[in-house]
């Protein structure tokens, strides 16, 4: 049965939802979930790079808007509200032969929580083998060098190399200007090889320019920040980030930084949770209802709200199982000839769909 999880335990006695598992009984255990709040600070780190002939851009290239200082800077972008799903190991419900229903058709997944009753085999995922024999080769990695003629190389200052880098910059340009207007004698053969000709001097010329203009990067950066509540006294998480245009995610002391705060609400459910009765010995008794140990959870609720300064940058409300309770289903639904199909949702232990 290895879509099941049968964790088959010689246990001592313990409970589960008021119920005692004697010792020496072989049961299957499940766990109701509980979730963490995920939050996701996106921001950009950007770094600009003098070129070594910043200083020179103007005079020799006519570029006003060059590099002339090293600096990296960061700037905010967003914040992504989500959730993780984890296993709650206090809240283990177990089960066995003797609660007189076909209990070996419940579904758990890998990790113990409850996915479903009676659903249907799931057909395996068919898995494709690359044929190695016929896998592309890899393209040879080439280091690119600066393209420094005999001039630049034996220049005798920075000022008259920087000059002879300007020409040789302006020598790239006009043969690729050769090329497209057809003017050089001995050209590429056919487009593809034009194509690549173009491309070398295209990436020669950038790497030219840079040494006048700076350089510019931008990388794309997360911090991320996660928190599992749990207890009937956790009603608020309230904490703050600070961030600068200068250092990002930095601490509270930085006067430069604006305050980014966290503040969830968490709900919980009220009722009280229900617990499998049973009727005296030899009595029916109408009025009370016999559960099986099939459990749902409704879940509490999470509302999350994130502020940068005092204006709301992000806004959802989640579900938080472990602030549900667990409700037992009724005997009765699992008795007669045709078994319930139900399927449980695993991020918070309710039920998504149910039908017979």
């Amino acid at each position: 049965m290895k879509t099941f999880l049968m964790l088959l335990l010689t246990v001592a006695t313990f409970q589960v939802n008021d119920n005692y598992v004697d010792a020496d009984k072989s049961v299957m255990v499940y766990y109701s979930p509980k979730n963490s709040v995920r939050l996701d600070f996106v921001y950009t780190e950007k770094t600009q790079e003098a070129g070594e002939f910043a200083a020179y851009a103007e005079e020799l290239l006519g570029i006003t808007d060059a590099i002339q200082e090293s600096k990296t800077t960061y700037a905010f972008q967003r914040v992504e509200i989500g959730s993780s799903t984890q296993v709650d190991l206090q809240r283990p419900h177990a089960v066995n032969a003797e609660y007189g229903m076909p209990w070996q058709s419940i579904n758990i997944n890998s990790r113990g929580l409850l996915i479903g009753y009676n659903l249907p085999p799931q057909e395996k995922p068919t898995t494709q083998t690359k044929n190695f024999n016929n896998a592309d080769k890899a393209k040879p990695c080439t280091m690119k060098i600066l393209p420094y003629t005999e001039e630049i190389v034996n220049a005798k200052t920075k000022a008259a190399k920087a000059e002879a880098v300007a020409k040789q910059i302006f020598h790239i340009r006009e043969t690729r200007s050769y090329l497209l207007n057809g003017e050089v004698e001995h050209a590429p053969a056919d487009g593809e090889a034009m194509k690549l000709v173009l491309g070398e001097l295209n990436q020669q010329e950038k790497q030219l320019m840079e040494l006048f203009v700076g350089k510019t990067t931008v990388k794309t950066l997360h911090k991320q920040v996660t928190n599992c509540p749990y207890g009937e006294n956790y009603k608020v998480w309230d904490e703050s980030l600070y961030f600068s245009e200068e250092n990002g995610f930095t601490g509270a002391d930085n006067i430069d930084a604006e305050r980014i705060r966290i503040y969830v609400e968490f709900q919980h459910q009220l009722k009280k949770e229900a617990t499998i009765e049973e009727a005296p010995k030899g009595k029916k008794d109408k009025n009370v209802i016999e559960y099986s140990p099939i459990v749902y959870n409704q879940p509490g609720y999470a509302r999350v709200l994130i502020f940068r300064q005092e204006t709301i940058i992000g806004e959802r409300v989640l579900p938080m199982a472990q602030f549900g309770i667990d409700m037992p289903l009724p005997k009765d639904l699992f008795t007669g000839t045709t078994l319930p199909v139900i399927v449980f949702d695993e991020k918070t232990g309710n039920i998504k769909s149910i039908s017979k």
